[in-house]
């Protein structure tokens, strides 16, 4: 459920940033709307990969032997790559029951406290990421099927998914810091 999505006279999170956002904040929009474009054409190539695998299967008694890495591979590019892009919509699943009977500012340290643990959570995993892609680089790993394909892909997109993961989240973070623009 998104934040304050149940509370009255709360709206959800804007899906473009507004115009007094600073450049980075825009930027970071921006890529996170073509990693979800990406996330989607992966997803598509998933279901194409796994349909024609049942197809070759079962119809041609044709076994491939590289359909299940390629799906993988396409699902973990989807998940990780559109990470930042549902934070942004705080479009994550999460439990608000005691959101609305919250004082306005203990819910307001509550939701700070949340996205500071997320944080650095993302953070310690990102860093994790990337030390498995370069790990997975400098020792040339694969994975143990004939197919073999470079772990660098998974782990990249990972470590990639979540550096943006990151950089929203501390935005976000910066954002409840930041002097609150007047309404006009």
């Amino acid at each position: 459920m998104n934040h304050g999505v149940d509370i009255p006279g709360v709206t959800g999170a804007a899906a473009v940033p507004p115009r007094r956002a600073g450049p980075l904040t825009r930027a970071v929009a921006a890529v996170n709307s073509v990693m979800m474009f990406f996330g989607m054409i992966a997803l598509l190539i998933a279901s194409f990969v796994l349909t024609y695998s049942v197809f070759s299967r079962y119809l041609f008694k044709a076994g491939t032997d590289w359909q299940d890495e390629v799906a993988v591979f396409c699902i973990v590019g989807a998940v990780f790559l559109a990470g930042a892009w549902v934070q942004a919509q705080r479009g994550h699943i999460g439990i608000e029951a005691i959101a609305s009977i919250l004082p306005a500012r203990v819910n307001r340290v509550r939701v700070v406290a949340v996205d500071l643990m997320t944080l650095a959570f993302c953070a310690f995993f990102a860093w994790k990421s990337w030390t498995l892609f370069h790990e997975a680089w400098v020792d040339r790993m694969t994975t143990s099927s004939t197919f073999a394909p470079p772990l660098t892909i998974p782990y990249g997109l990972m470590a990639l998914g979540m550096s943006l993961l990151v950089v929203q989240l501390l935005l976000q973070t910066i954002g409840h810091f930041a002097p609150k623009a007047k309404a006009e």
